[in-house]
Order: structure tokens, then sequence, then C-alpha cells
């Protein structure tokens, strides 16, 4: 009973994970930018909720409504107006630029609402659960996971079934031939950029329900999604679903023996696999 109530939980944390990392999969997918400003993103989106949801005194599920075309345009900007300046320069002024913008948006949020912790109040549908057998399963971690799978089906969706899709696959491929089919990489560069900070707002959504968050928090999420990712392989959507699973099942497992140890258990599991699989479990093909 104790160990399936552990499974179940530790199924439900990776959702959340998942979440956090199916848009820094994408971005890395597509144009093998590893952006460290992402979980400082998702946090700024959760300050981005709980604003409209204050200013407009709605519920943070209808808040989040009004913050995903926000956090599109954000994501687009950034892309066109920095990141796009530093990508045909190597591996390290990206990684620079990403650094440098989470440090700003760090301090800026420090500067704007302190450094007092904040929650998104989402009304009795946080305490609320349901009983699946023998276990008693939170509403919102359901929630966190349903939503995780199906944004990542989504995202496959438009990966491989659209023309959409085709574009970020062939600029993946090759951003210098694809201009003589009329594709401009710099602006799917900008789209692909924009819907990971839709899919980063929906993580902060259910960031902002289930715990506390401060303006430091966000290397943390980093971490995470940067640890599913590389565990299901870089570049699979579903496998990054995997790599979060793997993660809370780990720290479920590493709190049901010592509550210490939660998020060392997760780290010990990135490392164990990293050395099984080091291209992760579900590497997309070799070029």
């Amino acid at each position: 009973m104790i160990w399936l109530d552990t499974i179940m939980q530790g199924i439900l944390l990776g959702g959340l994970y998942a979440l956090f990392a199916a848009g820094l999969s994408l971005v890395f997918g597509i144009m093998r930018l590893v952006n460290l400003a992402h979980g400082d993103l998702i946090v700024l989106a959760a300050y981005l909720v709980l604003v409209i949801a204050t200013a407009l005194g709605l519920n943070p599920f209808a808040a989040a409504l009004i913050a995903l075309p926000i956090m599109f345009a954000i994501g687009w900007l950034l892309q066109s107006l920095l990141f796009n300046r530093v990508l045909d320069d190597g591996i390290l002024p990206p990684l620079l630029v990403t650094f440098g913008l989470s440090v700003v948006i760090q301090n800026g949020l420090l500067e704007s609402f302190s450094a007092d912790s904040r929650k998104l109040s989402a009304g009795t549908i946080e305490a609320s659960s349901v009983s699946v057998g023998p276990v008693s399963l939170g509403i919102t971690p359901l929630m966190t996971l349903g939503s995780a799978v199906i944004i990542i089906w989504l995202l496959n969706q438009l990966f491989y079934r659209t023309a959409l899709g085709r574009a970020f696959r062939a600029t993946s491929d090759d951003a210098v031939t694809v201009q003589l089919m009329g594709i401009r990489p710099k602006k799917i560069f900008a789209i692909a950029t924009g819907i990971a900070m839709v899919v980063a707002t929906i993580a902060a959504l259910y960031l902002g329900i289930r715990a506390n968050f401060d303006p430091s928090i966000g290397p943390a999420r980093l971490l995470y999604a940067f640890e599913a990712v590389i565990i299901g392989g870089l570049g699979s959507l579903w496998g990054t679903l995997i790599g979060g699973i793997v993660i809370g099942l780990a720290q479920s497992f590493g709190a049901a023996v010592n509550p210490e140890w939660q998020i060392l258990a997760g780290h010990i599991a990135f490392a164990v696999i990293l050395i099984v699989r080091p291209r992760g479990l579900f590497p997309r093909a070799t070029d």
C-alpha cells in the first residue's frame, strides 16, 4: 500500500517536471540552444499569472489564459532581439547570454516582488482528491500529469504533422539550405521560443498552485528540466515525459526512505542513467 502510493506520487510529480522540460527540449531540438534562463522564465510566468489574477480578480486558470499570449510574445521578442544574434557564434555566447538573462530576471523579480514566497490560490481544487483503489490521488497533480501528456502529444503532432513542424525539422537539420526554399530560420526560431514560453506558462501555473515560489527558485527548476531532457534523450519529447517521471519516482522513493534524500535521489538517478545510457533512454537517430 505505502509503496504503491509512493509510485503514484512519483509519477504525478514527474508530470510537473515534464512540463518544466518540454519547452527546453523543443528549443534544443530545433536550434540546439541550451537556455539557462528557462527556469527563471517559468518563475516569471508564475508571477505574471499572479499579477493578472490579483489585478483582475480571476482564478489562476483564467489568468493563465491571458498570460499565454503575453509569454508567447516575450519568447518571440527574446529570440528575435537577443538569442538570434548569438546563435551562429558557437556554443559559449548563447550560454553567456542566457545566463545573463537569468541573472536579470531574478534580480528584476526580487526588486519588484521582494524575496517573500508567493502562491497561486486555486480554491478547493488544491485539496481535492479522488480514490483510485487503495490510493488517494490529488486532483491538481492528476491535472498536471494529464496536461503534460496532452501538451507533449500536441507538440509531437505539431512537429510531425504540420507545415510548421516540417519547417521546424528542416531548419533544425540545415538552417542554411532551408533559406533556398523560402524559409526564414530566425522567424522559425522565434516561433519555437514563443511556443516554449507557452508551455513554460502552463508549467508555471501548476508550479504556483502546488507550491510556493520566489525569485530565486528558477535555477532549481532548470536543473530538473535539464535532467529530464538528458534522461529522455536530447530532442525526444516523449522521452522528456519519461525523464520527468524517472526523476519524480526517484525523488518519491528517496523521500519515502528519508525525507532528506528526496532531491539527492533524483540527482543520483540522473547520474546512473547518464553512466549507463550517455545519450539518454530514447535518443533521436544520429545524423
